[in-house]
């Protein structure tokens, strides 16, 4: 786990995703550096590897470029919130009822890519507004404690895990 949430409280749940980004990366580094390294991968896939799922039951890979995108926006409004001394314990989601309704498979990966780009320019700028003070607030969502700074930590990490398994099991 990165040094810097050392005194952090965030649910276990997420410590899978917060262990897989450099140690030695801060916040902004690590979104910034896990994104060029999808976008790496990325222009490795064509549009009709896009539409591929490894299994029956499985997303494509435009699903999961999907399903990233969506869990960013609402982490970001988590972490504005919580920033904002919004002490309101936030809903969770159910990200397998969201993949069904995104309309990914019917859209061009080159389109998805390029909002997932907009998406992470705009989690950046969000995450470089923070003072250091906003970074340490802490608030809930579906019952689960969050620091600001470590939900930046989990969006490049949750970013990690879902390229991983692209590369591993769709390419």
């Amino acid at each position: 786990m990165t040094e810097a949430l050392n005194n952090h409280n965030f649910s276990d749940y997420f410590k899978h995703y917060i262990n897989l980004v450099n140690d030695n990366d801060d916040v902004i580094t690590a979104l910034e550096q896990t994104h060029k390294k999808t976008n790496e991968l990325l222009d490795l896939v064509t549009e009709e590897q896009g539409n591929y799922a490894y299994a029956e039951g499985k997303w494509s890979i435009k699903e999961l470029l999907v399903h990233m995108i969506d869990t960013e926006r609402i982490f970001c409004n988590r972490a504005l919130r919580i920033a904002r001394n919004d002490k309101t314990d936030m809903p969770g989601y159910n990200h397998d009822a969201y993949v069904p309704f995104s309309g990914a498979n019917d859209r061009k990966l080159c389109e998805i890519c390029k909002e997932f780009n907009l998406v992470r320019q705009g989690t950046i700028a969000l995450f470089n507004s923070f003072s250091p003070e906003m970074l340490e607030r802490t608030g809930t969502a579906n019952g689960n404690p969050f620091s600001v700074l470590a939900i930046g930590y989990i969006i490049s990490g949750h970013e990690i895990h879902h390229t991983n398994v692209m590369d591993e099991r769709y390419l």
